[in-house]
């Protein structure tokens, strides 16, 4: 059997005095681990995971449905229509599946358990720090689309409760959108962040499944039972050119990115093997593929090339049960923001903490000090970028290709290094197999990451 030498630098890995080191993006608030023995803790053996199978399987899928939901139908008619969405969605599902598998794979190997601890101990210093960066960019971006979702929500509830037609823009200044938002993020997203720890993470969770849910059952019961004062616009069969094929992909980057949660989540398993995760990442996004594709489809279907990014907003205001689901993505979003700002703010943590060489040991003071400044600043910011970007699609096609990091480039390095790593006179055929299939991860990759930022940044944001 090969033998792996994986972080065996241990003047910059094991006995590392680098506070920011031991910072790190803190283990997903979705999953629990039994607590160690005396005798285990002394011989450093492992936390021992309490997730079941099944359980893992809930909590992946939780983790991969999300806001990403409403902007489905839009690229489908990006895409070009129903078949070009579908066969994109089969064709990135087996990347995605084998990309979740090679974490697992090198988070056993390196005995890390958060997805940029395996990338620092497999890859690297340098390679650890653009994913410290890439998961603190992206979950900026990810709390700016909650804000703006919000934002929709709330919108076409007003203008129901205000008893305003369709398409007028005047109104009290109390049912101004930058106003509307403004207060509901002060009042209940701010004072949720700002805390050190978060323990509402069950029912969090909760609220996202059910909501997810509801809104894929009202988006297909609408299709097949259509209201009669929907519109629908051109039915797009073909798309317009292999760009716009392309130009889908953050969206479904977007959509089915949860590799950053899945180290934590493999860890957090009674029997963390990669063969039965192999299964419970199978598993989990078959039933996200059928969320995702059953909300495409029905949706695009129902208002075609005529769809709004979030796809609630091209439903009537008075559609009483588009209006509990609205109300259920405000309640998700609410609860989610907090959670993606703490996992952000504990990347900028470590960074900070590394660059200054501050021990974590410090006075409880200047860490509450810190904390409540990033949290200001961070809460500022995607308040302030959120009042005047006007849809999520702007910024999933900006984020969408740091999903793609994620998703092909950065589980295509630690393949790469993983096998690298192994000491072998002779490699066998399928060592080559995956050191190709890794540098075939990261060239894909690369290409969607360059391709989708450059058309965000040139045909969304300057345009």
């Amino acid at each position: 059997m090969a033998q792996v030498s994986i972080n065996n630098d241990y003047s910059e890995w094991g006995s590392s005095t680098d506070a920011g080191e031991r910072a790190r993006l803190l283990q997903s608030p979705c999953v629990d681990t039994a607590p160690k023995s005396e005798g285990e803790a002394s011989l450093g053996v492992p936390d021992r995971g309490t997730t079941s199978t099944l359980g893992a399987i809930f909590i992946v899928v939780n983790a991969c449905l999300g806001a990403g939901l409403l902007n489905f139908p839009a690229a489908f008619s990006t895409a070009g229509g129903v078949a070009a969405g579908i066969t994109l969605q089969m064709g990135m599902l087996v990347f995605i599946i084998s990309g979740l598998v090679i974490l697992a794979y090198c988070s056993q190997a390196s005995n890390e358990r958060t997805y940029q601890e395996v990338v620092w101990a497999v890859c690297g210093k340098l390679t650890g720090v653009l994913c410290e960066v890439a998961i603190a960019i992206y979950t900026f971006g990810t709390c700016i689309a909650f804000l703006i979702i919000i934002g929709d929500q709330q919108d076409k509830i007003i203008a129901v409760m205000a008893k305003e037609p369709e398409g007028t823009n005047g109104g009290p200044w109390y049912t101004d959108r930058k106003f509307t938002i403004s207060l509901t993020a002060f009042l209940f997203i701010l004072p949720l962040s700002i805390p050190r720890e978060i323990g509402f993470q069950k029912y969090a969770s909760f609220l996202s499944v059910v909501g997810t849910w509801y809104v894929t059952a009202i988006i297909i019961i609408k299709y097949i039972w259509p209201d009669k004062e929907m519109t629908s616009g051109d039915i797009l069969t073909r798309p317009a050119s292999w760009v716009a094929v392309f130009n889908a992909m953050p969206t479904i980057c977007f959509g089915f990115q949860c590799h950053v949660s899945s180290v934590p989540v493999f860890n957090s398993m009674r029997q963390p093997e990669v063969k039965t995760w192999g299964g419970v990442v199978t598993a989990a996004m078959v039933i996200a593929l059928a969320v995702y594709m059953g909300t495409g489809i029905c949706g695009f279907l129902t208002f075609g090339a005529a769809v709004d990014p979030d796809v609630l907003l091209s439903y009537p205001s008075e559609d009483m049960a588009v209006a509990v689901a609205r109300a259920f993505i405000i309640l998700s979003v609410l609860t989610s923001y907090p959670i993606l700002h703490f996992c952000g703010r504990a990347v900028v943590e470590g960074l900070w903490l590394r660059y200054q060489g501050t021990p974590v040991e410090e006075d409880v003071g200047r860490e509450r000090r810190r904390r409540v400044l990033q949290t200001l600043t961070w809460f500022l910011l995607t308040l302030l970028l959120a009042l005047f970007i006007p849809d999520i699609g702007k910024v999933i096609s900006v984020i969408g290709g740091l999903a793609a990091c994620f998703i092909f480039v950065f589980p295509g390095l630690c393949l790469i290094q993983a096998k690298l790593s192994e000491m072998e006179e002779v490699k066998p055929a399928s060592w080559w197999a995956l050191v190709s299939y890794g540098v075939l991860l990261v060239t894909l990759g690369a290409f969607i990451f360059g391709q989708t930022t450059a058309n965000a940044i040139f045909v969304d944001l300057l345009a």
